[in-house]
């Protein structure tokens, strides 16, 4: 669940028809590479940190892009019924409709798996990565361990299960969600991805345990990969320092 910031985000809302329905995007037109904002799992691009780097590249100049893939946000279709193929999917789609050139893609937890796959299916376009809290396969820790047996029970029964978040309401897991991200784990051992990377980490996150970035870190395939772990840091990272933090490692890409 995204975290409100109250200021009107820079930019242009606009809406891509995809599949029937409308895929809501924000961007703001400046100098590239264009910094691209991807959410997490149920949060959208009014969120704090969107908001910010929208702010923040305004400010800058440079041009900023963030989306609302389907079932988020402002965008069509309920979020129950989404796959994480089909976010990855609407975010491509937006970011080859409205930019060109390259990009910093910067990816906050489950949008930090989106992020790679991204990099992975178009290097040609991305420059570098920034991830927060970076989530990738957190469904294998869903399946394997997070669900309790009434959990499993309750997924079985009806392929939904809803699980209490500290953010807010309770979120759905789905049956099918899971079975379809199965497709879409990154490559065992080395991730052919080669440009340059920031990880900003907190190590007090409840959610993504810090390890897995520095998991991640060691096995991406380039050697320009900087992990930024902060000690006090929470999952959403959205406090006034780490936000500094996270535009620092904008600036030093």
């Amino acid at each position: 669940m995204a975290e409100a910031d109250e200021r009107p985000a820079p930019g242009t809302v606009g809406r891509l028809d995809r599949d029937g329905l409308r895929i809501a995007y924000r961007w703001l037109d400046g100098d590239g590479p264009a910094v691209v904002f991807l959410p997490g799992y149920a949060s959208n691009m009014s969120g704090t940190k969107a908001v910010r780097l929208a702010h923040w590249c305004a400010a800058r100049g440079r041009a900023f892009l963030s989306c609302d893939y389907r079932g988020h946000g402002d965008s069509g279709g309920r979020f129950e019924d989404g796959t994480l193929g089909e976010w990855i999917a609407d975010a491509r789609a937006v970011i080859e409709t409205v930019t060109a050139g390259r990009l910093v893609l910067v990816g906050s937890s489950m949008g930090g798996w989106i992020m790679l796959r991204l990099a992975m299916a178009m290097p040609e376009r991305v420059a570098a990565l920034v991830g927060v809290a970076a989530a990738p396969d957190f469904t294998v820790d869903y399946a394997e361990r997070r669900l309790d047996a009434a959990e499993r029970a309750t997924l079985a029964r009806d392929g939904i299960v809803w699980r209490p978040s500290r953010y807010g309401d309770a979120l759905p897991i789905t049956s099918r969600f899971l079975a379809e991200a199965s497709s879409h784990l990154l490559p065992a051992g080395e991730i052919p991805v080669r440009v340059p990377v920031r990880l900003l980490h907190g190590m007090r996150d409840p959610d993504v345990p810090w390890q897995v970035s520095l998991d991640l870190a060691g096995r991406l395939a380039g050697d320009d990969v900087e992990l930024c772990l902060v000690k006090d840091g929470e999952h959403r990272m959205s406090r006034p320092a780490d936000l500094a933090r996270l535009e620092g490692l904008i600036e030093s890409l």
